[in-house]
């Protein structure tokens, strides 16, 4: 898991260094793209886990995965269709919430995998 999240880290810097750089609509939507079908990867890997052991907290986890990718659809879907959406403003959001989600959501579960054999 903890490779996945280095992945998502370094998709998004991919995301800023586009931004930076001044690449077009076409090119942040491809890249934001491949950053939501890898955070569905990620989260189904993860469900997966806490299924296979019987994570208690794993429903509670779900509700928050579908959530963040709620959000990270939506603003897709707004860049899509050229609706005025603060790049900066949304990468600095994505880069604090994958922070959060690792740093607070995704430490509720590490300890029960270690103890049942899985990290």
């Amino acid at each position: 898991m903890d490779d996945q999240h280095g992945i998502l880290m370094d998709a998004i810097n991919e995301l800023r260094l586009a931004l930076v750089h001044g690449s077009g609509q076409e090119q942040i939507s491809k890249l934001l793209d491949e950053y939501i079908e890898f955070t569905r990867m990620h989260f189904w890997s993860e469900e997966q886990l806490m299924e296979q052991t019987g994570f208690a907290g794993l429903e509670a986890h779900r509700v928050e995965h579908h959530r963040l990718l709620a959000d990270l659809l939506q603003t897709a879907h707004r860049l899509q269709y050229g609706e005025g959406i603060e790049l900066r403003a949304f990468l600095c959001n994505l880069h604090r919430n994958l922070l959060h989600h690792v740093e607070t959501i995704d430490q509720q579960y590490g300890p029960w995998l270690r103890e049942h054999g899985v990290v």
